[in-house]
C-alpha cells in the first residue's frame, strides 16, 4: 500500500453491514440542532445550509413514520448553551413537534448520563438489538462522532447524514489552522472506518 492507497476501513476488516439503512426502519436523532451554532463564538461554517438539510430530513422522517428524538447540550445559564434561553434553544427550522422527546445531555456523547438510552428502549430500538440509528447534527467533529461512537458500543447501527453536519475551523497541535471542511471530512472519515455509515444526503436513505 502507497500514500495514494487507501487502508481497508476497520468495518469491512471485521465483516460489518454496509448497506444504508431504511429510514422507516430506524430511529431519527437530531443533535444539538441549538441556535447558539448559527451565531457569535459558536457559528459554525456552513450551519444554515446544515439546518436546511436537516429539516428536509426531519420532514422526509415524520412522513415515513420515523420514531425522532430531539437532544440539546445544557452549558448551564449564561452559556452559549443555556436550554432555557434563546440561544440555546432548537432552531425553528427543526423545531420538536407533539410527542417528540427531548433529551438533554452535558456530555458529547448522547447517551452518557443522559435518558436517551432509555427514550429509545421506549421506541423500540432497545441497546443491543443492532437497529438503525440515523444521526444528524452539530458539531460534526464533536458531538455527531461521540454520538456514533456510543450508539455503535452499544449495539446499534449508526448512519451520519454528512449535509446536515456541520463544524469550524480549528488549530491545530502544531499551530496550523485546521479548516472547517477538513475536519468535518476528517471527523465524518473517522464515523465510517468503525463506527458507522455515513450517506452524502438523505436521498441515501431509501423510505
Amino acid at each position: 500500500m502507497n500514500a495514494n492507497s487507501p487502508a481497508m476501513p476497520l468495518r469491512d476488516v471485521i465483516g460489518l453491514d454496509g448497506r444504508p439503512p431504511r429510514l422507516s426502519e430506524s430511529a431519527l436523532l437530531m443533535i444539538d440542532f441549538q441556535n447558539t451554532y448559527r451565531t457569535g463564538v459558536m457559528a459554525l461554517e456552513g450551519a444554515d445550509e446544515a439546518l436546511g438539510a436537516a429539516a428536509r430530513l426531519l420532514e422526509r422522517a415524520r412522513a415515513a413514520g420515523t420514531p425522532v428524538v430531539h437532544i440539546v447540550n445544557d452549558g448551564g445559564a449564561g452559556t452559549p448553551y443555556d436550554i432555557h434561553a434563546h440561544i440555546g434553544a432548537i432552531s425553528d427550522q427543526v423545531a420538536p413537534a407533539a410527542g417528540e422527546p427531548v433529551v438533554v445531555k452535558q456530555f458529547p456523547n448522547a447517551f452518557h448520563a443522559t435518558e436517551l438510552e432509555k427514550t429509545l428502549s421506549g421506541l423500540g430500538f432497545e441497546p443491543g438489538s443492532g437497529k438503525d440509528l440515523v444521526l444528524a447534527g452539530f458539531m460534526t467533529h464533536m458531538c455527531v462522532t461521540f454520538t456514533a461512537q456510543g450508539a455503535f458500543n452499544l449495539g446499534y447501527r449508526p448512519t451520519v447524514v454528512a449535509d446536515t453536519t456541520a463544524t469550524r475551523a480549528l488549530a491545530a497541535p502544531d499551530g496550523s489552522v485546521l479548516s472547517a471542511a477538513a475536519l468535518r471530512t476528517a471527523a465524518l472519515t473517522t464515523v465510517t472506518d468503525l463506527f458507522g455509515l455515513v450517506v452524502p444526503t438523505a436521498d441515501g436513505l431509501s423510505a
